[in-house]
């Protein structure tokens, strides 16, 4: 979930519809109410944040370095007139890019995905066996082929090949992919297309690589579920901790 910070509503109306296009969820605030649920939302609200979307206005009252102690997620200010004097405050405060409206969300996606590559020091995929999942936005490959998939099935994959062998449960999935506020969706869906990309990936791949555990969750796995018994959970191999 992409968070974006602007008093002004057609702002955050605009990007979320612009960020949903494209397959991302978004929740918009004002100051006063980001303030309010950066300091009393859940560990699970919180690790769903992928991104922190700060207008110029915000950034004298909002520290990038308090932001962070909360989400582990780049800080990107946004600003309406870009200069030299303007762009070294913003990142002496602390932001991981400045970013000059009007941009398009695609831009903004390639940015959040170069901070975190940076940040991580490593290329943004993770392979299993013949699958490579990117966490960029692109689509996975199946023997250096394309493997094109709905966008909320990728987003599925990706969300769990970002999170290594710990697992997560339909409510993680879903606040990842819909957004903590959707409230127009039923949590349930998850479940749906969890069991199309299930099919899709045996057919492409011979097996099914998404493990499943009553009350505890789904994680990939990099071995046909025949030799799983075998495989230690520490030598996942590309999967990050």
């Amino acid at each position: 979930m992409i968070i974006i910070v602007d008093e002004r509503d057609l702002v955050k109306q605009g990007y979320a519809s612009q960020f949903g296009n494209e397959g991302f969820p978004s929740a918009g605030f004002d100051l006063a109410e980001f303030e309010g649920w950066i300091d009393s939302a859940g560990e699970q609200d919180l690790t769903s944040v992928s991104a922190c979307l700060v207008g110029e206005d915000h950034m004298d009252c909002l520290s990038p370095k308090a932001i962070r102690s909360k989400v582990d997620a780049p800080v990107i200010a946004l600003v309406d007139q870009s200069s030299l004097e303007k762009t070294l405050r913003l990142f002496e405060a602390g932001v991981d890019d400045v970013v000059r409206k009007p941009v398009h969300v695609r831009e903004i996606l390639a940015r959040i995905a170069a901070i975190k590559r940076r940040t991580a020091d490593k290329d943004l995929s993770v392979k299993l066996d013949r699958l490579h999942i990117h966490l960029d936005g692109r689509d996975p490959e199946v023997d250096g082929k394309t493997f094109a998939l709905p966008r909320r099935e990728r987003r599925i994959l990706e969300y769990l090949a970002s999170i290594g062998n710990r697992r997560a449960n339909k409510s993680q999935i879903f606040n990842a992919i819909y957004g903590v506020f959707n409230e127009d969706v039923e949590e349930n869906v998850i479940e749906s297309h969890i069991s199309k990309l299930r099919k899709k990936l045996r057919n492409a791949i011979g097996y099914d690589p998404i493990d499943s555990k009553r009350y505890l969750g789904y994680r990939l796995m990099p071995v046909p579920q025949k030799d799983r018994a075998d495989v230690v959970e520490s030598q996942l191999i590309g999967l990050p901790a």
